[in-house]
């Protein structure tokens, strides 16, 4: 099975240990809610689990496999898109997610892009506070950890 086919399979069960084996040590995440990539596994894992938790009737509509740039070096490498809808504190989501792969077939690269702006709001809220309540982020001003 495609390491993209995995990585639906895992998400749609909420499968947290069969996502770790899938990234590569050294993964990077893009989201759009965040200037700078989550960087490393152990993040990047403690993301999804927030995003597990957020993200309500959430379901893959589509999929396209092909090649894409990198954002570290540049090169091209085998690449997969999935389309996904989900429902974020009531505000319906558009998406996809970008995966990148290394020489082994393990994500080296992630990228999420949502629509619509209000969506975009709704699920960077969201995520900071489940990354906070987490302890994988530091409470900003005005917003503490439950």
């Amino acid at each position: 099975m495609a390491t993209a086919d995995l990585f639906r399979a895992a998400v749609d069960n909420s499968d947290l240990t069969s996502l770790d084996e899938l990234f590569t040590e050294d993964v990077r995440l893009y989201s759009p809610v965040k200037f700078t990539p989550f960087e490393g596994r152990p993040m990047v894992i403690g993301l999804f689990g927030v995003l597990l938790r957020t993200f309500k009737d959430f379901r893959y509509v589509g999929h396209f496999d092909g090649t894409a740039e990198t954002s570290a070096d540049g090169s091209e490498a085998p690449s997969a898109i999935l389309l996904f809808r989900a429902t974020v504190n009531g505000k319906q989501i558009h998406g996809i997610d970008l995966l990148q792969f290394d020489e082994e077939g393990r994500i080296k690269e992630f990228t999420v892009m949502v629509r619509p702006q209000s969506a975009v709001q709704a699920l960077g809220e969201a995520v900071l506070a489940g990354l906070v309540a987490d302890g994988l982020a530091p409470a900003p001003d005005g917003l503490s950890a439950p």
